[in-house]
């Protein structure tokens, strides 16, 4: 997986170069497509490169509060298009096989002709109309879950990631007595089977050992005020990762 994405991922610089800066950064990070961008470079352990250093970028953006959304909306990628071009022989990783299947039965999408078929160059084709899924075809994708099965153990990079919102978490002492007082407010966020999102309580001592701030909660009464959101995940090979934003 990872030597598949490394190897792609120059011609894919040379793509974005080209078809990519005609448009601002804004427009460019809130197209759709963007999400097959995370989607693979996420897989790969966020190789270095432009296309994965942008995608990345909005992974990131997507949880700096406020508000805190689904860093990866796999709903958004339309894995279920199918190309003109043939698919590739070997199809041993459906991670990439998603981009190149066959459905006969809906809208497909039209690229130019040629030999092969980049697609995280395609996902960040966001300049030419004519490389998007169309409007109508986009609002008909699954709005909270990929458009494929993605139950396989192939996708579990997936299903790893999580989102904890520390919203609120506070302890100082009050009152004569020194009493310490307590309180907090943590949600988790998780994705689903068929990576669908969603929210759940969760609590100070759920919050993974490398998220930093809140390292001397119910340690004798040190003040503490404490806001964040750490998201962490594993990618393909299992090689963990996080990230952290404080507020």
């Amino acid at each position: 997986m990872r030597h598949l994405l490394k190897k792609l991922l120059p011609s894919v610089a040379v793509a974005l170069t080209v078809t990519g800066s005609s448009l601002p950064i804004a427009a460019r990070t809130q197209t759709y497509p963007i999400d097959c961008a995370i989607l693979l470079c996420l897989s790969g352990g966020w190789p270095a490169s432009v296309p994965c250093a942008r995608a990345r970028a909005e992974f990131i953006r997507r949880f700096t509060p406020w508000p805190v959304e689904p860093p990866l909306q796999i709903w958004r990628c339309p894995m279920g298009a199918s190309f003109e071009a043939a698919p590739p022989s070997n199809s041993t990783n459906r991670i990439f096989d998603a981009f190149f299947q066959n459905n006969s039965s809906g809208p497909r999408q039209s690229f130019p002709e040629r030999d092969s078929i980049d697609p995280i160059a395609v996902a960040w084709r966001a300049s030419d109309a004519r490389d998007l899924v169309p409007t109508d075809r986009a609002l008909r994708l699954i709005q909270d879950r990929a458009d494929i099965d993605i139950s396989g153990p192939e996708f579990n990079f997936v299903r790893s990631i999580r989102v904890f919102d520390v919203r609120y978490a506070r302890q100082h002492e009050s009152g004569r007595d020194g009493d310490c007082n307590r309180s907090a407010t943590v949600v988790l966020g998780t994705y689903g089977t068929q990576g669908d999102f969603a929210w759940q309580r969760s609590s100070v001592t759920a919050l993974p050992s490398a998220h930093v701030g809140l390292e001397r909660w119910g340690e004798h009464c040190p003040g503490i005020y404490h806001r964040s959101v750490f998201v962490d995940w594993r990618d393909y090979e299992g090689n963990y990762g996080f990230e952290q934003v404080n507020y």
